[in-house]
């Protein structure tokens, strides 16, 4: 218990407090059993941490990383007896996909200490509801993606713009200070820009190896799958940024990397879920519903540079931003007559000289256009969905 804590006290003392991602006020900390998923590399330690040391009391408090050597001899619920017997009141868990019982041992925790706190951050691909120990009805689970452009320029540049709702933008409500000039940081936000640790330097190796620990540990721990289906996930991914956006022909990707069709779109999913790629499905599921498929994308334009390199086509970067951003707080869907529909709104999608005749005899269409920086009647530029977070 004691080196746990002398841990915790040098990553607060790490921890820097001067921005919060767009998650920290939406949680509700106050929750017996909260957890927060996402992929791994969009900061949901250093937000943890950042609550730690921002809204806790130092001596009641006590953060652990699920994948720390202690717990190769002890068990996640004998640390949260022996904390709360010391006056323990919230107990942080950093990483709990790599711990193996976790959801068993989470739900014992919640029943056995009501009056202790768990916070648990954990890979996208966690679910909550499987198995015997769902922990459905005790835990509140968000989700957090990487940094929006407008969370970009307020981390490294220390340019601060306000959130911009949809209808904000459809109606022009933006307002950006003096001699703001977008296209100066937008280019740089879109290849190396979504993930917090681009910051840290040697983006590029960081980025890659974040995909392989993806492919090769975190999908296999929770999917449970061998090494050489492992591989065949690279292969599909590898096949993804080659051809991306683009409509999946189960037969002939099935046939490419040796794989049943049956068994291909439960990979195409277990991509999804880890962050990797975005499917844009139609309306057939319903809201929020699994629909059927229509496009599949990396999941943000910095995987596009990363995987796809010299064939990153300009207008797959521009729809796969729009998608990115927007899908955070509206629900988007493949549009019967443009590139995506929000609600009752058809969007269009493309470079500065993009015409509207694919949005003529449509009511509330606009066309977004990149390389423009203010937008007038039905048209809005593409950077500023970066804002919506």
């Amino acid at each position: 218990m004691e080196r746990l804590q002398a841990h915790f006290d040098a990553l607060l003392r790490d921890t820097p407090t001067g921005f919060h991602r767009y998650m920290f006020d939406r949680i509700d900390w106050d929750s017996r059993l909260t957890g927060l998923t996402g992929p791994r590399g969009v900061g949901k330690t250093t937000l943890m941490l950042q609550y730690a040391k921002e809204k806790l009391e130092r001596n009641t408090t006590l953060f652990v990383n699920a994948d720390d050597l202690y717990f190769s001899s002890h068990h996640l619920v004998d640390l949260a007896d022996e904390f709360t017997r010391k006056g323990g009141k919230c107990l942080i868990i950093d990483e709990i996909h790599k711990y193996q019982e976790w959801a068993r041992e989470l739900k014992l925790m919640y029943d056995y200490h009501s009056g202790l706190r768990v916070i648990f951050t954990g890979s996208s691909i966690l679910d909550i509801h499987k198995g015997a120990a769902d922990l459905s009805r005790r835990a509140l689970l968000y989700s957090m993606q990487g940094l929006s452009f407008r969370e970009y320029l307020r981390m490294f540049h220390g340019i601060g713009l306000p959130t911009c709702t949809l209808d904000d933008l459809l109606q022009h409500r933006v307002e950006l200070p003096p001699h703001f000039r977008p296209y100066a940081y937008f280019s740089d936000y879109l290849e190396q820009g979504y993930y917090p640790f681009a910051q840290e330097g040697q983006f590029g190796i960081r980025l890659a190896q974040v995909i392989n620990n993806t492919l090769e540990t975190d999908i296999p721990q929770y999917a449970e799958i061998s090494v050489a289906t492992s591989r065949k996930l690279k292969r599909l991914l590898t096949v993804i940024a080659q051809s991306v956006p683009f409509k999946p022909n189960m037969s002939s990707i099935a046939a490419t990397i040796g794989v049943s069709r049956n068994s291909l779109a439960d990979y195409f999913l277990l991509l999804e879920e880890a962050g990797l790629i975005g499917q844009l499905r139609d309306d057939t599921g319903g809201i929020r519903g699994l629909g059927k498929v229509d496009k599949v994308y990396l999941d943000n334009p910095n995987l596009i540079y990363a995987l796809a390199q010299q064939t990153a086509e300009t207008g797959n970067v521009r729809e796969t931003f729009f998608f990115n951003q927007m899908r955070v707080n509206q629900d988007i869907i493949t549009s019967p007559a443009s590139d995506f529909q929000i609600g009752p709104y058809t969007f269009e999608v493309g470079g500065k000289n993009k015409k509207q005749k694919q949005l003529q005899g449509l009511e509330h269409a606009f066309v977004v256009k990149d390389d423009i920086e203010t937008g007038y009647q039905n048209v809005i530029p593409l950077w500023q969905f970066g804002l919506n977070y």
